[in-house]
């Protein structure tokens, strides 16, 4: 397979029907954003991208025009969601974390000024096994010392689960999980790994003192083989643990749901990975999950007003998105981001880190 053949293998698109039949007019210029064409563009997680093609679904059930979405990762759809405005540059970003300064530095640098920012609901970093696995179980400690690079400092030794937790088989250690590019791979290394790293005392004095060695120490994943970066495809993630008893998988965790007859989630420092746990954020790797907006579009792409206000009309308790694996977020959140979706109100960065 060619480089080109593989990078689009790693890219799945949305597109209903007619898409090349779109007219797209020229933008009017550098950061002009003048330029239109009547449906949406989307990018960005892979954790995200079920979501959001129920939604371009509906939208299409309800007369519209066919979105376009790409499941790039939420790194990826970040470079080109912040490459600038106009019609050759996609309207939202869907997001498994939350968008960094540097990227939205990076979105002022290129003329994206007004990001509209809506949490769409919950999701959760679920770690899982076939059912007919080895009934794992799992500290952020001990998956930061199986999955680091250097655990605490010191090269990486070990081969087998065993090596790190006596408790766990003498297999060796085999995790399919997302690659740099994705917000899935963001989320463990801050919610998991990093929490692993700091059940050492060296490392906390280590945070004060080196802030890059420490973020290396505690982020940085083994590239030996031990962790196999499986691309923007969790359901090739699933496919490969379910075939495979001896091995780990880490997606979010609406995979885990919809395939509950051939996978089982790995508890997480006592705590499964369900749909209650990840609601109330007891489950450790809890995350929430964003869309973000291009207030500059709304004008010019017609059906992106309408597109975002779906969103809000299915991220409730009886909404559909529910049925797809999206955890609802508490009533308070989803108050507060219809309020934004109503006013189209621009994300403040000083927020942001």
């Amino acid at each position: 397979m060619g480089r080109m053949e593989a990078k689009m293998s790693r890219i799945s698109t949305f597109a209903l029907a007619g898409i090349s039949a779109l007219a797209l007019t020229a933008c009017g210029g550098p950061g002009g954003g003048s330029g239109s064409r009547d449906y949406i563009t989307g990018v960005g997680s892979s954790t995200v991208y079920p979501f959001a093609t129920a939604v371009a679904e509906k939208l299409v059930e309800g007369g519209g025009k066919s979105p376009v979405i790409e499941s790039t990762g939420t790194g990826g759809g970040m470079n080109l969601f912040c490459s600038g405005v106009g019609a050759e540059h996609p309207d939202v970003e869907n997001a498994s974390r939350r968008i960094k300064a540097s990227e939205y530095e990076m979105c002022q640098t290129n003329g994206v000024k007004e990001i509209v920012e809506i949490q769409v609901g919950i999701d959760g970093i679920a770690f899982a096994e076939a059912s007919n696995g080895q009934s794992m179980k799992f500290t952020p400690e001990v998956v930061y010392k199986a999955l680091a690079s250097n655990p605490f400092g010191k090269p990486q030794a070990a081969k087998l689960w065993s090596d790190v937790d006596p408790s766990l088989p003498s297999l060796p250690i085999l995790v399919y999980g997302p690659p740099t590019t994705s917000g899935t791979r963001d989320a463990l290394a801050e919610l998991i790994l990093e929490a692993g790293c700091k059940t050492n005392a060296d490392m906390k004095a280590l945070k004060d003192s080196d802030k890059d060695l420490y973020k290396a120490t505690c982020t940085e994943i083994r590239e030996d083989g031990a962790y196999v970066d499986a691309g923007e495809n969790d359901n090739l993630i699933v496919q490969k643990i379910a075939q495979n008893p001896k091995a780990v998988g880490v997606f979010g965790y609406s995979f885990l749901e919809e395939n509950g007859d051939k996978l089982k989630g790995i508890p997480m420092s006592g705590v499964d990975p369900t749909y209650e746990t990840i609601s109330d954020f007891s489950y450790p790797g809890a995350r929430p999950l964003y869309i973000y907006v291009k207030k500059a579009h709304l004008s010019a792409i017609e059906p992106l007003a309408g597109y975002v206000s779906e969103w809000a009309n299915a991220w409730g308790p009886d909404g559909y998105l529910k049925s797809k694996g999206m955890v609802v977020s508490p009533e308070n959140v989803r108050a507060k981001y219809a309020d934004v979706v109503k006013n189209m109100t621009p994300l403040d960065p000083a927020e942001l880190k």
